[in-house]
């Protein structure tokens, strides 16, 4: 069993992924990205073709992770990417692009296993989709997660169902209770992943996401704003019909982030505000700001306005 390590960060006007991790590992920890050759249902046809409207695979996998290498030659590139700083760090294995548990569970296995034996890996990050958690691979999470760290994200991007079918997403928002629920039976942290500014969606919305997914066994969150990448259904939606979109500028963008934490359950480790996709991909909006800027902004404004995460949480 791992030893739990619990650091408190009072530095924070809300609970990060770094204090989150720092109950579980005595040092530091840096996830690596694994292009494992996965694809999705919702592109091969089993549900839809063509995938998210908003979805870019190449907007979120780095420049290390390609899949036309194995999963440890991923690693090794991964690692001797951040050992040259970090000579003492370790490891979580992040699957991360496209749907992740979507294949033969015995051939899942395999993959994660040959992760986990790589050195100085201490652990699993798996992302998925809601809609494609079979009951063997949970039962096989449960085990693996009493010798090793395991957390389960799943891309959950709205709580509203009319959203999701707008965006083609393929799922409903009951389909992520059910996953949600079923992992955190298993006493499996699990991660949720939300888009904020999808095309329909109010500030209200958005604020009533926070509210909704506080109802839930969440352990860790994941934010980003919407945006707009080339290659994709949305981009010729977005040239098309414009007006369908609302691009927040940068201020409304950080109030908003505020106002979502306020009424998010006060225990919940939020990982990131915001994704930051290759410049060269980008169409909106471009703030010019890298993600530890935008945080630090965000960070600024709860001490501006004198709040935390949770003030407005309702129980």
């Amino acid at each position: 069993m791992i030893n739990f390590v619990f650091i408190m960060n009072f530095n924070k006007p809300y609970h990060d992924f770094s204090e989150f991790l720092a109950q579980w590992f005595p040092s530091k920890v840096q996830k690596i990205s694994i292009n494992a050759g996965f694809t999705c249902p919702n592109r091969d046809g089993s549900k839809g073709r063509g995938g998210c409207t908003y979805c870019n695979n190449k907007s979120f996998s780095p420049g290390y992770g390609k899949p036309t290498k194995s999963i440890s030659e991923q690693l090794k590139d991964g690692i001797n990417f951040f050992s040259h700083k970090y000579p003492e760090m370790k490891y979580l294995a992040y699957f991360q692009s496209y749907t992740n548990t979507y294949d033969d569970v015995d051939s899942l296995i395999d993959k994660y296993e040959e992760a986990l034996s790589y050195p100085n890996v201490v652990g699993l990050v798996v992302s998925t989709r809601p809609d494609c958690m079979s009951k063997d691979l949970l039962d096989y999470f449960e085990e693996l997660s009493k010798k090793t760290f395991v957390l389960i994200e799943y891309g959950v991007e709205s709580t509203l169902n009319k959203t999701l079918e707008r965006v083609n997403r393929q799922h409903s928002w009951e389909d992520s209770v059910d996953a949600i629920c079923m992992t955190a039976e298993k006493k499996i942290p699990v991660g949720v992943h939300l888009i904020l500014g999808l095309p329909g969606e109010t500030d209200e919305d958005i604020v009533n996401h926070a509210v909704k997914l506080s109802k839930l066994p969440i352990t860790t969150v994941k934010l980003h704003q919407l945006q707009i990448i080339k290659g994709t259904a949305m981009a010729k939606e977005y040239s098309l019909l414009p007006e369908s979109f609302y691009n927040y500028t940068l201020e409304e963008y950080v109030n908003l982030c505020v106002d979502f934490a306020e009424h998010l359950h006060p225990d919940f480790y939020i990982e990131r505000f915001a994704s930051q996709s290759p410049k060269e991909l980008l169409i909106a909006p471009d703030w010019g700001l890298k993600n530890y800027e935008l945080t630090e902004k965000i960070i600024k404004r709860f001490i501006e306005r004198d709040t935390t995460q949770g003030r407005l949480f309702n129980t």
